[in-house]
């Protein structure tokens, strides 16, 4: 270059370096196209699996329940994200900012009751999926990891629910927070530090609202993680059939559209009534005394959590010793994780009908039904007219020992109500009975039974 002018090398050069970048660039760009696009079709490719998922046509209405919890649980995490814009995790200022975004923020008192019913709904409907998975059997090979899951999933949404019902820092929040405490600190040698680290000190205040936001936010992530586990599982393993009898090729029908407008369908119902308890029976899931700020130096009259944790209080309340209450409490759900175990049955699977040749109606082998009995043991028993009679017990029992479980857990949530006093601590330790009768006797025994049948 003389003069300042370009030479026409360095131009001709100027032009092979423009045209390299805009290569370069409309190679990344392509690429990043192709990316997005790959993107997309993976996700097209999934629904069009999954819509075509092949499930037995005798599916019954129980089966809609995971869709209500998966509508409940998306609700909850869009809502609860929008409140804890406004939420404030001190002491101090909790309460007040409850008040505030219930009357300041524009809707703020309908995503706070939102949020609230859908707690209780989503609690519902998760006892009511882990019941249908106890009577027909959803437990049983090869669906193991698939009800793992969901105990997985009970546990959390549990440790979730009670860390949210710290935070409007009520006096039903507060004391319910030191009951946890004392209960924490209950455990020997760490129980101590347990309840310093679960307080954050020697009393709930600041640095408790400060767990409990973080554990409620941040589960809530992980709920979804393990939801989605929880819906691969299912998809992976098939879903399991109600009628006890090995399900032929052409007994599966495709999830949409048969099973997709059933589901929708429950979910309008489930969200009927999910308006009308919030519209007009709030009262059915809210507390009143905890709509009075927190005061440490007032004990309630009656300290009791919401409705979903009154069984495993009252198990608390009836034990004499807080460490038994605790242990009988917390192996209430514990025990849930060993019902694979405890009813082993025959180990044998009832298929989905996947259609990559991996559960055939060959490989089926024998069904489990509620009553724990396989397609060729209905097929002998009703053939004899001794068999019938037979056939009736076996299908009531597993309902009959079904309803006591939850009669139990009903008078131990009324125990807990009643403060275990008077004729509630008989009822309440005799409920204690039952509940466990039904994983640690019943369950053994039916799984026993299925296998001594030929």
């Amino acid at each position: 270059m003389a003069g300042g002018v370009p030479s026409c090398q360095d131009m001709e050069k100027g032009d092979r370096s423009a045209s390299a970048g805009a290569s370069n660039g409309a190679s990344v760009g392509a690429g990043t196209g192709v990316k997005a696009r790959a993107g997309v079709h993976g996700a097209v490719d999934f629904v069009r699996d999954y819509a075509r998922l092949p499930l037995p046509a005798d599916l019954n209405w129980f089966w809609t329940i995971g869709a209500m919890l998966v509508a409940v649980l998306g609700l909850m995490v869009l809502t609860g994200l929008t409140l804890s814009l406004a939420y404030t995790p001190d002491a101090g200022l909790a309460f007040t900012s409850v008040e505030a975004l219930e009357r300041r923020l524009p809707s703020g008192w309908l995503l706070r009751a939102m949020h609230m019913t859908g707690a209780s709904f989503c609690m519902a409907a998760l006892y009511g999926h882990i019941l249908r998975g106890l009577y027909y059997r959803s437990y049983l090979e090869p669906r193991r990891a698939v009800w793992l899951s969901g105990c997985t999933l009970l546990a959390l949404l549990m440790i979730t629910a009670f860390a949210g019902y710290v935070l409007p820092w009520g006096q039903m929040s507060y004391w319910g927070a030191d009951v946890a405490g004392k209960a924490v600190g209950s455990i020997p040698v760490v129980g101590p530090l347990a309840e310093r680290i679960f307080l954050g000190g020697e009393m709930p205040g600041t640095p408790t609202l400060h767990r409990m936001f973080t554990l409620h936010f941040s589960l809530a992530f992980l709920i979804v993680g393990v939801v989605g586990l929880h819906v691969a599982l299912v998809h992976a393993r098939g879903s399991s059939s109600p009628s006890g009898r090995v399900v032929p090729p052409r007994g599966f029908l495709p999830f949409y559209p048969y099973f997709t407008v059933r589901d929708i369908l429950a979910v309008l119902v489930f969200a009927l009534a999910f308006v009308l308890v919030m519209c007009f029976w709030p009262g059915l899931i809210t507390e009143p005394a905890n709509y009075r700020p927190a005061n440490p130096l007032h004990t309630p009259t009656d300290i009791e959590p919401e409705w979903y944790f009154l069984p495993f209080y009252g198990m608390m309340q009836v034990v004499p010793f807080k460490l038994g209450g605790v242990l009988l409490s917390g192996g209430a759900v514990a025990v849930l994780f060993a019902v694979p175990w405890l009813d082993k049955g025959l180990d044998r699977g009832r298929a989905s009908g996947h259609e990559k040749g991996r559960n055939t109606a060959a490989e089926q082998g024998q069904a489990h039904g509620p009553a724990g009995a396989s397609n060729t043991e209905l097929a002998v028993r009703h053939g004899s007219g001794a068999g019938g009679g037979g056939l009736v017990v076996r299908s009531v029992l597993p309902l009959l020992a079904l309803v006591i479980l939850v009669g139990a857990a009903v008078v131990a949530a009324s125990a807990g109500r009643h403060h275990a006093q008077g004729g509630w601590l008989l009822a309440g330790r005799g409920a204690i009975v039952a509940y466990y009768a039904y994983f640690l006797v019943f369950l053994p025994l039916r799984g026993r039974a299925g296998k001594a049948r030929p």
